[in-house]
């Protein structure tokens, strides 16, 4: 009873923790949104720019004040190439995704979005030696379905406007790849080194490469920008959803995974949604409402039966009953703080006394 009740506390634990997370979400798309619709202002990278600059002030600051081998001079020696590459992947997922709005349907980017499962599952198989079992392919279908029913909604409310799809789409393709590579490496980090340590590097070089390339692909689009408090005000609204789910979703993948986190924010959309009806005038259909539960149905499936690793899959191997006498010492061993005097049987009923203390 106490194994259930704590199973099913873990279950709650991490259903919260993925909606605070889609809430998130829900706040960077609605900001840019509103940016772009009310006052025509399309600047991803000088958003993500703001963002990447609160994590360098905040965590590798905590980073520069560490000491010893932790200390962000002993990271940058053995390591720094490594967080080039991630901080570069992270700023090109965040780019790619949202410049795809400005050429595709929101429906194409929401279906096309959830390739990154299957490719974060991949991943994780073979970096992270994660196993899954047969529930977990069953989950992943079932939150896929939700995705459907959302998509279904979006067409029948007449939500299709795209200047060029294909490029559109060619960018989520590519903008899900980059980020199933970033939420893998960031799991292996939070659970094997720490989470300031990933914040801290990320926020460092992410800061100079989105600065560089804000410099060289949003200098005219920034100074067309008629700057007011309102404008300012989404700007903050933006910067700070993003530290957050930046800030929040390494704790949450510490206690989960990167997979179950990125089924459980697949809800992201549907708050959006939501808010839009309010915001921007959009038609409601009970599609989005199915589309919730289902989701977070197929959340729960996933959550229920964790998934092991390949170390843990071979071991959970039934072992032969006889250990055989090459095996001998070994289990001698094993058993010496339990008992100090081993009795092998023989065939010819002869006890021999093997002394091991």
């Amino acid at each position: 009873v106490g194994l259930q009740a704590s199973s099913l506390l873990h279950i709650l634990k991490t259903l919260v923790l993925g909606q605070v997370l889609s809430l998130f979400i829900c706040g960077t798309a609605v900001a840019s949104q509103y940016l772009a619709e009310q006052y025509k202002v399309n600047t991803p990278m000088l958003q993500s720019f703001i963002n990447y600059c609160l994590l360098l002030l905040v965590y590798t600051t905590m980073l520069a004040f560490r000491r010893g081998s932790d200390s962000i001079l002993q990271i940058l020696k053995r390591k720094w190439w490594k967080y080039i590459l991630l901080a570069l992947v992270d700023v090109e997922a965040n780019y790619t995704i949202v410049k795809a709005y400005q050429y595709t349907t929101l429906t194409s980017v929401q279906l096309l979005d959830c390739f990154g499962i299957p490719v974060l599952m991949a991943l994780s198989w073979f970096i992270l030696r994660a196993r899954y079992r047969l529930i977990h392919f069953i989950a992943v279908a079932v939150c896929l379905l939700g995705v459907g029913a959302m998509v279904g909604a979006d067409i029948l409310a007449g939500r299709q406007n795209g200047s060029d799809v294909v490029v559109g789409d060619v960018l989520v393709l590519l903008g899900a790849s980059l980020y199933a590579v970033s939420n893998v490496s960031e799991e292996y980090i939070v659970k094997n080194l720490s989470r300031v340590e990933f914040l801290g590097m990320v926020g460092l070089f992410g800061t100079f490469i989105s600065g560089l390339q804000l410099a060289i692909v949003e200098r005219t689009d920034i100074a067309h920008i008629q700057w007011n408090w309102k404008i300012a005000l989404l700007f903050v609204a933006f910067a700070l959803c993003m530290f957050g789910l930046y800030s929040f979703m390494p704790v949450v993948i510490k206690v989960t995974s990167a997979t179950s986190v990125n089924l459980g924010i697949l809800t992201a959309d549907l708050y959006s949604l939501f808010f839009g009806l309010f915001l921007f005038g959009y038609q409601f259909s009970g599609l989005y409402l199915l589309s919730f539960v289902v989701i977070m149905v197929g959340f729960v499936l996933y959550c229920s039966t964790p998934t092991r690793t390949a170390e843990e899959a071979t071991t959970s191997l039934p072992q032969p009953a006889s250990i055989g006498f090459d095996n001998l010492g070994l289990k001698i061993e094993e058993n010496h703080q339990e008992t100090p005097a081993a009795t092998v049987q023989f065939t010819k009923e002869e006890n021999v006394r093997v002394n091991t203390g």
